[in-house]
C-alpha cells in the first residue's frame, strides 16, 4: 500500500479507536438501526454447518456475533483496524456465551491468514472507509475459498440518507470546509451504483447481485440525535472542530430546527446497497 493510503489507515486506527467508547455506550441503539444490513449478508452468505466466517469492519461486533449465534458448529472472526471497537465485540461474544468467535486486529489490506481460509466473508458498512478499495477486495477474494460467499454494505446516495444528511447539510451551510480528495474514504463514496459490483468482478466474485435496502430509523427527539452524532459520527465530529462557536450555534439551531417534531420522536430514513457474489474457480 501507498504511504499517502498507509496515512490515511493510520488516522482512521487513530480516530475509530477515539470513538470506540461512545460506540459501546450507543452498541444497542446502532446495532438495531443496522441490523437489516447484517440480515441482508447473513442471507446472502447461507452460513450452514462447520463454515468458518470472516467479518471485515466488525467494529462492535455485528454482523459476526449474530452468525456465530446460529453457526454453533463453524467459527467466526471479527477484524477491524481498531482495538477498542473490538474489545466491545469480544465482551459482547463472552456475554452471549459465544465461545466460536474470537477477535483479530487487522488491515484489509494485508489479511493476516492463508490463501482460501474462509468459507464466507462479510463486510457491514467498511468499504466506503477502505483506502485502497481495490487492495481491499483483492485481499478478502484472496482469503476465500473458491466457491465461498461474500456480501457487504454500503451507504447508498446523500439524499436517500437523512438520518445523516440532516446533520451534515448543516455544517456545510454554515461552515467552509476544504473539499475531500477525490476517492479519499467518506460515507458516500461507494454509492454509485455498480461500483462496488465493478470492483469485485474484478477482484474474482462471480453470479454478483446488487439491491437496495430502505428502512427508518427513529430517535427519542433532536437531543438524542445531535449528542449520538457528537459521540459516534467521526466525519461529523472532525467538521466541527474546524468551526467557530458562533458557526457551531447556527448548525445546531438548523438541526433542531429540522428535527422538531410533535411529540418529540424524529424518524429519518436511510438507504443502503447490498452486493453479493461467490468466488469462482
Amino acid at each position: 500500500m501507498n504511504p499517502t493510503f498507509e496515512q490515511i489507515r493510520d488516522q482512521q486506527r487513530e480516530s475509530w479507536n477515539k470513538f470506540s467508547p461512545g460506540w459501546e455506550k450507543w452498541d444497542s441503539f446502532n446495532m438495531a438501526f443496522l441490523r437489516p444490513m447484517g440480515d441482508a449478508i447473513i442471507a446472502a452468505l447461507q452460513p450452514a454447518g462447520s463454515d468458518t466466517v470472516l467479518d471485515i469492519a466488525a467494529g462492535t461486533g455485528e454482523p459476526g456475533l449474530t452468525i456465530a449465534a446460529a453457526l454453533p458448529g463453524g467459527r467466526v472472526t471479527g477484524t477491524d483496524l481498531a482495538e477498542g471497537m473490538l474489545a466491545t465485540a469480544a465482551a459482547r461474544a463472552r456475554e452471549r456465551g459465544l465461545a466460536n468467535y474470537r477477535t483479530q486486529v487487522a488491515d484489509v489490506s494485508a489479511l493476516p491468514f492463508p490463501d482460501a481460509t474462509f468459507d464466507a466473508v462479510s463486510c457491514r458498512m467498511g468499504f466506503m472507509f477502505f483506502p485502497d478499495m481495490t487492495l481491499a477486495a483483492r485481499e478478502i477474494l484472496r482469503v476465500l475459498k473458491p466457491g465461498g460467499r461474500f456480501a457487504t454494505s454500503v451507504w447508498s446516495a446523500g439524499d436517500r440518507n437523512p438520518w445523516v444528511t440532516t446533520m451534515m447539510g448543516a455544517i456545510e451551510r454554515h461552515a467552509t470546509l476544504p473539499p475531500p480528495m477525490p476517492g479519499a474514504p467518506g460515507m458516500f463514496r461507494c454509492a454509485a451504483p455498480g461500483l462496488i459490483a465493478g470492483l469485485v468482478r474484478e477482484a474474482g466474485l462471480g453470479q454478483v447481485t446488487e439491491n437496495e435496502i430502505h428502512g427508518q430509523v427513529t430517535y427519542d427527539g433532536p437531543d438524542q440525535y445531535w449528542t449520538m452524532m457528537m459521540e459516534v459520527a467521526a466525519p461529523v465530529v472532525a467538521a466541527m472542530s474546524k468551526v467557530n462557536e458562533p458557526a457551531r450555534a447556527r448548525i445546531k439551531g438548523d438541526v433542531y430546527a429540522a428535527l422538531q417534531r410533535p411529540g418529540g420522536a424524529v424518524t429519518l430514513g436511510y438507504a443502503t446497497r447490498i452486493v453479493a457474489g461467490v468466488k469462482e474457480g
